[in-house]
């Protein structure tokens, strides 16, 4: 048989004792030790850590003996002289300290409830100490009498009960009654000294340790003091310490020959030996019972694995470690000699069929199996069966052999675990596998105590089972499997190898090293499967997982792995980043980074998709890495302008971004240096942002209020305002690197910035003027007795609140000292109305909650400005005097609000279609000039100048010149430039600036003069009677000569006026009831039916038989649109093209049919005008002055003519009206 080999390398030791350590104590709690040294010093431990938890300092003397309560609650400590302190168990405070004996205390021990402490004298007694302390001292005081063993006294010890205390003298073991203190027996075993004693936990035994001339152990019987049994031989000098296992099934000793020997209790053998470099002082088992804590004159304290206690299946061989090795045919030989030895050795031959098993040699396994069971019966026998069998894919008889083993194994329920084990096991090896995983499972649910067994071997064989499916390329499968193993939680049991050390015996097993397999496999796994992130993590799991030494050995393996991952996750996350799956495509490449194979271009482009997700800082950190590892590349700093510019850091973004082009500019490679062209630098793009908003400035006021400050600025202002806008700092961030799309993007940034509300409303009384606030702002109480400033700065923070940065009223936004600057705002309104955002109407007389009406009603509505204030705008609120929008109408444009609209056209005689696309121009003057009749203005000459707009014309602005001389100058220009003449449709007094104009905007009050027209039918019906009448020549040259006639014009002070005359031979004055300043005529003209005309001048009467010279003539102004011409295109004298209305008033108000396709030839047109012109007309009568020109003749009420027949329309003639 051969020899057991010392293990000589502890798990770990406890160093830190300056000297060597003479006694050890554990605690109940399993987390703590105390040891006592030479150096006079006690020191508390965490065994998970190995940390000294406390020194506990107060001996003079060495420390010779130590004990700690079974609660835990104290600890006991002797030295060498004599002195005895008691510690708490917790804090290792200092609870009393007395002197116990004259000399060295050689040993301690509670009782079994810790009320009692006896302590060793070595040179006379045993002395008894009461561990509760009296309320008038703290010192503990000696209970009972001392007892005087009359030699030296080397152990104490309390039996379990705590009934009996057995003391180690010079000569002999005395047995003491701890009630009574006599002594029962005295025991003589051991040739000379007896320095150790110890108490099995049942009791039964009383185990004691001889010195050098008797180095074993023996066996005492307390029913009747005898020894039994043989000496246990194995040491070779003093037994100095015995310790039993919280198991009861092993013990301890240590010893001067520097072994601690490891003994089975049952049959007395040795089935460990731990070897240390000097002689020992103590051994101890660990409270669970894993380890072993030994040391002495070391000066430190090993801790070692208990191996082979947690199976009673296999009995401890010589061949063991030789199996455990891996030597199958040193085992084999060894288990053959103890077999030649003696052929009846059932156990050799079942653990022989083991090794053939690990051989693979199932037939002479199954053979020595069979040997050992007909030998004797026994559960080694029938378990190396079963395997054999296995091997053999016999699974049925299998089964049956595990079947019976059961029967030997006394109903112990972990030998029953670990059968079930072995046998899942087996049947495993003989491809069984879904049986063998639902066998652990069901055995793991029904012993949760013995969990950790069934995951050991359910994470080997989820091992195997992931090496099978990684060989068959199923690598989703393999990793999972894998992951299953690592993920089990069973590694962080660090000797679960150890305990499960008989699974390696009869399988091979490599349980040291599942872990490291379980891990590398499933790195190996995730990247076959096409997934290198996932790979590195699990490769930084098990690095984060293995031990030092492993990180070393595996060193080269990791370096390669990391860098196929690497290059895999890298090529993967581009994939990613195309499809624009930016998660993905961070996670891989961040995969790739933590690797530390990543190369710069992974980080630019882990921070492309980071800007993808908007993580902005995020990606800025990766583009300076790329600028760290690559300093001269454009990339990284193109990066850092995404990011920043994405953070809104947008100095920063344009400062890299100007980095950028310095790259490029300077770079080597000509295709890089191609790339600036891809690029506006930021002068460019200041240049381009600064004509576009010149072109919105040229439509926006001269000045406006900033409506977060109040202050009053000028169009520099406003721009320098911009430019230190965030919106401004971004859109040139933007634009410099989106070049093709950039004037779109500047015209929506600039216009957004600089759109603007505008105020329209009634002047009450005093207002804020430009002069009240300039160089404060409206917000500023200083000005808070300015009059009309709480409607202004309502007005600004209405338009704040509604998201604009400018706001514009006519009080203090223009400087009217300043005659240009009132020029130009006059003639600029209507477009500064029509480009604002947004125009608020301020009714300072509708109060809160009013009901409809109350918008018709307002005075504001009768205001001159207001025309235009609210037919410009695209976008128009009502505001009542409390600034609450009018009728609660939350709609976001009250020109879309058909309750308002209705009230408004109601009220102004303006259709809600006009209004909402009012065009300005010439064509229909005629009906806006009947808008503005019955509105006032404050400035007489305002009602003209309001109109400019709407009529879309620019004229001087000369306040002072009266309204018939500023609304003559208005209707002049109009008709010179557009050749309408409804604008001389009125009735009433004539101006002084010319006669054919009227004296007051009020004479547009009455409708335009409407005629009764013919239907298509009747025309066509007259037209056909024409034909049999007249002669179609006679038409025809009509036509054509009217066709010819030029258009209404002014020149050199007169209007040039084609028109048809019609020669007055007679007026008369006839009686009327016209009121008394007005005159009643009556008149006949050549071609005419006579007429009635009424009017405040006084006319030359004169008939046939009294003529007279001045001249009289009733015309007929020429109108094209009864040549039925086709119109080739709208107003042209518009500011802008505001979009076509669909309903605006028309430029043809003087006939209201329409064409008809099947008017084609001449003479039909010709016909069908001369229907036309033998209806009722407009007329004016004019009466020549002496210097040849004519002036019309106001009348106060429409002048109707009618010709006599068809060849009566009237002579063909242009007449020049006399302006002034």
């Amino acid at each position: 048989m051969s020899q057991l080999i010392p293990r000589i390398r502890p798990l770990r030791t406890f160093e830190g004792h300056e000297e060597a350590v003479n006694a050890v104590a554990v605690f109940p709690d399993k987390r703590r030790m105390v040891t006592g040294s030479y150096d006079k010093t006690l020191r508390m431990w965490d065994l998970e850590t190995g940390v000294v938890l406390k020194k506990m300092v107060g001996h003079i003397s060495t420390v010779e003996a130590l004990a700690v309560s079974r609660d835990g609650h104290m600890i006991a400590s002797g030295d060498a002289n004599g002195e005895l302190i008691a510690w708490h168990g917790e804090t290792g405070e200092t609870l009393t300290q007395l002197k116990a004996h004259s000399k060295k205390i050689s040993s301690l021990d509670f009782s079994p409830g810790g009320a009692v402490l006896a302590t060793a004298g070595s040179w006379d007694c045993v002395n008894f100490w009461c561990t509760k302390r009296s309320k008038n001292s703290k010192r503990w005081q000696m209970e009972g009498k001392p007892i005087d063993c009359g030699e030296c006294v080397y152990c104490v010890r309390y039996s379990p009960s705590g009934e009996l205390l057995a003391i180690a003298t010079h000569i002999n073991i005395q047995i003491y009654n701890t009630g009574t203190r006599e002594r029962l027996t005295s025991l003589e075993g051991h040739r000379e000294y007896t320095y150790s004693l110890a108490w099995t936990l049942n009791g039964t035994r009383l185990l004691s340790g001889g010195s050098s001339s008797d180095p074993t152990i023996r066996e005492w019987d307390p029913s009747t003091w005898q020894q039994v049994g043989h000496p246990w031989e194995s040491h070779t000098h003093n037994i100095n310490v015995i310790a039993i296992h919280p198991a009861g099934t092993l013990v301890a000793s240590a010893s001067d020959d520097t072994y601690v020997h490891l003994w089975r209790l049952s049959d007395q053998r040795t089935i460990a030996i731990f070897q240390h470099s000097s002689p020992l002082r103590f051994v101890t088992f660990s409270t669970d019972g894993k380890h072993i804590l030994s040391g002495g004159l070391d000066c430190k304290t090993s801790e070692w694995a208990v191996k082979g206690v947690h199976s009673k299946i296999l009995a401890i061989t010589t061949a063991r470690d030789a199996c455990i090795n891996g030597d199958l045919s040193t085992a084999e030989e060894l288990l053959t000699q103890g077999i030649r030895t003696n052929a009846n050795d059932y156990t050799s031959y079942a653990h022989r069929s083991f090794v053939l098993a690990r051989k693979h040699d199932w037939d002479h396994a199954l053979e020595d199996a069979i040997k050992s069971i007909s030998i004797q019966p026994s559960l080694t026998g029938f378990i190396s069966k079963g395997i054999a069998l296995c091997g053999q894919g016999h699974i049925r008889e299998a089964r049956a052999a595990f079947d019976v083993a059961s029967l030997f194994t006394n109903q112990d329920s972990k030998t029953n675990h670990f059968l079930l084990l072995i046998k899942a096991i087996a049947v495993f090896s003989a491809d069984q596998h879904d049986e063998a995983m639902v066998l652990i499972k069901e055995l793991a649910a029904a012993c949760p105590t013995s969990d950790l067994g069934c995951r050991v071997v359910e994470i080997y064989l989820r091992v195997l089972l992931g090496i099978n499916a990684f060989d068959g390329a199923r690598h989703d499968e393999a990793a999972d499997h894998f992951t299953a193993a690592v993920n089990s939680g069973a590694f962080s049991s660090k000797d679960f190898h150890e305990i499960y050390e008989d699974l390696t015996v009869l399988f091979g097993w490599d349980l040291e090293s599942l872990c490291l397999t379980a891990h590398q496999k499933r790195c190996q796994a995730f990247l076959s499967a096409g997934k290198p992130d996932e790979a590195l993590e699990a490769h930084k799991y098990m690095m984060d997982a293995i031990d030092e030494s492993a990180k070393v050995n595996y060193l080269d393996w990791s370096n390669a792995f990391k860098q196929e991952c690497s290059a895999s996750c890298a090529a993967n996350g581009d994939v990613a980043l195309t499809a624009n799956d930016y998660d993905r495509a961070i996670d891989l490449y961040s995969a790739a980074i933590n690797s530390n194979f990543a190369s710069d271009a992974v980080f630019a482009k882990r921070s492309k998709a980071k800007l993808g997700k908007m993580l902005w800082i995020e990606a800025l950190l990766d583009a300076q890495k790329v600028i760290q590892l690559d300093s001269l590349s454009y990339l990284g700093y193109n990066l850092k302008h995404a990011a920043l510019h994405g953070a809104q850091r947008y100095d920063e973004a344009i400062e890299a971004f100007q980095t950028m082009f310095s790259k490029l500019d300077n770079s080597l490679d000509f295709q890089t240096r191609k790339l600036r062209q891809q690029y506006l630098r930021s002068s460019e793009v200041e240049r381009a942002i600064r004509q576009v908003i010149d072109a919105q400035l040229d439509n926006a006021p001269l000045r406006v209020l900033d409506t977060t400050t109040g202050l009053l600025c000028d169009r520099e202002a406003q721009i320098s305002a911009f430019k230190m806008s965030i919106e401004y700092k971004e859109l040139v961030s933007t634009t410099i690197a989106h070049p093709d799309l950039y004037m779109k993007r500047i015209k929506k940034v600039v216009m957004t910035y600089l759109q603007y509300a505008m105020l329209s409303h009634r002047w009450e009384g005093r207002e804020p003027l430009l002069q009240d606030i300039q160089g404060k702002g409206v917000y500023d109480s200083e000005l808070d007795l300015v009059g009309g400033m709480t409607k202004l700065r309502s007005f600004c923070k209405t338009s704040r609140d509604a998201g604009y940065n400018w706001a514009w009223s006519d009080t203090c936004c223009i400087d009217k000292s300043n005659n240009v600057e009132l020029q130009e705002s006059v003639n600029s309104m209507f477009v500064w109305y029509h480009h604002s955002a947004l125009t608020i109407i301020y009714l300072s007389d509708v109060p809160p909650s009013s009901k409809s009406g109350a918008l018709a009603k307002s005075v504001w509505n009768m205001r001159g400005w207001t025309v235009q204030e609210f037919i410009a705008p695209k976008v128009i609120l009502f505001y009542q005097n409390n600034w609450t929008l009018y009728l609660d109408d939350h709609t976001p444009n009250h020109k879309e609000s058909f309750a308002i609209m209705q009230e408004l056209k109601d009220a102004t005689g303006i259709d809600q279609p006009a209004v909402v696309a009012f065009r300005p121009g010439m064509g229909g003057a005629r009906e806006k000039l009947h808008w503005a009749s019955t509105r006032i203005t404050t400035r007489q000459e305002d009602i003209a100048y309001s109109l400019f707009g709407i009529f879309g014309v620019r004229l001087s602005v000369d306040y002072g010149e009266k309204q018939d001389k500023a609304l003559g100058r208005l209707l002049q220009e109009i008709v010179a430039r557009s050749g309408d003449i409804t604008s001389l449709d009125w009735v009433g007094k004539s101006s002084e600036f010319n006669s054919c104009l009227p004296a007051s905007i009020v004479s547009y009050e009455a409708p335009p003069c409407k005629l009764p027209l013919l239907s298509d039918d009747q025309i066509r019906s007259s037209v056909s009677s024409l034909r049999k009448m007249v002669a179609v020549d006679f038409a025809s040259n009509l036509y054509t000569m009217l066709r010819n006639m030029s258009a209404p014009r002014f020149a050199t002070q007169r209007l040039h006026l084609p028109c048809l005359a019609f020669n007055v031979r007679e007026v008369r004055r006839v009686r009327s009831l016209a009121p008394e300043a007005h005159f009643t005529y009556g008149v006949k003209a050549d071609g005419l039916q006579d007429l009635l005309i009424t009017t405040e001048e006084t006319l030359v009467q004169f008939w046939p038989v009294r003529p007279t010279e001045q001249k009289f003539i009733l015309v007929r102004p020429w109108d094209r649109s009864l040549l039925e011409l086709p119109d080739f295109g709208h107003d042209t004298e518009s500011e802008e093209d505001y979009g076509v209305s669909p309903s605006s008033p028309s430029d043809d108000q003087s006939s209201g049919h329409s064409v008809k396709q099947d008017v084609v030839d001449l003479e039909s047109r010709a016909l069908r005008l001369l229907v036309r012109l033998g209806q009722p007309f407009s007329a004016f009568l004019l009466a020549q002055q002496r210097s040849g020109e004519y002036k019309r003749i106001a009348s106060d009420h429409d002048i109707i003519g009618q010709v006599k027949d068809a060849a009566s329309v009237g002579d063909i003639r242009t007449i020049e009206i006399l302006i002034l």
